[in-house]
C-alpha cells in the first residue's frame, strides 16, 4: 500500500516528488511527480532535499541526469551509484524550494485534498488527490455513498470553481462522466500511484491544474 502523502509544504519547501522502484543497475530510480515543470525540477545540478530515507542517507541529493521512459520520469543522482544504493531510497520523498505559480489558478495537491465536491449545488464526494499529466490534471474524487474513486479533468469547463475557503470545488461534468470514471477498470484506490511507479506516473498539467 502506497503511505499516506505528506504535506505539500513543509518548513517552506514543496513536495516534488516520491522515489520509486530502482531502473537498471547505475543508481537510476523512478520518481512519481508532484510538480507540474519536472523537467525543470529535475534538470542537472539540481539539489533537493531528501526525506523519509533511512538513517545514514544523504540529506540531499543532486540530479545528474533525467529522462522521460514513456510516461515515467527516470532520474540519476550524484550520490547514488548502484542499484543497491537506489532500492534504500524507495519511498522517500524530495523537497524543493517552491517556485512562483503560473497564474493565480494554480494548485498544489494538498490545497485541495478533502475539499467538498459539489454538482448542481449537492455534495457528491470530495478530493482524495490530483494527478499531473503531459495533456491535463485529473482530480481524484471520492464519491460519497461507497468510496469509489472518479478521475476528473482539472479543466475550466468541468471544474469552473475552487473555493478553498468555503472548502468547495465545484463541477460542472458531462452526463456520466462520474459514473464513467468509478467504473473504470484499474481506476486509483487513493491519491497516488503504487510504489512500484507504473505508467500512471503523469506530467505536466493544463487547464485548472495544480502548480508546483
Amino acid at each position: 500500500m502506497s503511505p499516506a502523502p505528506q504535506p505539500a509544504e513543509t518548513e517552506g519547501l514543496v513536495r516534488v516528488a516520491r522515489i520509486g522502484k530502482p531502473h537498471g543497475i547505475r543508481g537510476e530510480v523512478t520518481v512519481q511527480v508532484f510538480t507540474d515543470d519536472p523537467d525543470a525540477r529535475f534538470a542537472p545540478g539540481e539539489a533537493l532535499e531528501l526525506r523519509g530515507a533511512p538513517a545514514g542517507a544523504p540529506a540531499e541529493l543532486t540530479v545528474t541526469r533525467s529522462r522521460w521512459n514513456k510516461t515515467v520520469l527516470v532520474v540519476a543522482f550524484a550520490s547514488v551509484a548502484d542499484r543497491n544504493a537506489a532500492e534504500a531510497l524507495r519511498g522517500a520523498q524530495l523537497f524543493a524550494a517552491p517556485s512562483a505559480p503560473a497564474d493565480d489558478d494554480a494548485w498544489y495537491e494538498d490545497d485541495l485534498l478533502g475539499l467538498a465536491v459539489h454538482v448542481d449545488g449537492a455534495r457528491v464526494g470530495e478530493v482524495a488527490g490530483l494527478t499531473t499529466g503531459t495533456v491535463q490534471d485529473l482530480l481524484v474524487v471520492r464519491l460519497d455513498g461507497g468510496g469509489q474513486d472518479a478521475l476528473v479533468p482539472f479543466v475550466e469547463e468541468i471544474v469552473p470553481e475552487v473555493d478553498q475557503e468555503a472548502g468547495v470545488v465545484v463541477l460542472t461534468p458531462p452526463p456520466g462522466l462520474l459514473e464513467l470514471a468509478a467504473d473504470e477498470p484499474g481506476a486509483p484506490e487513493g491519491p497516488e500511484t503504487p510504489a512500484d511507479l507504473g505508467p500512471d506516473v503523469l506530467g505536466r498539467p493544463t487547464g485548472a491544474g495544480g502548480g508546483r
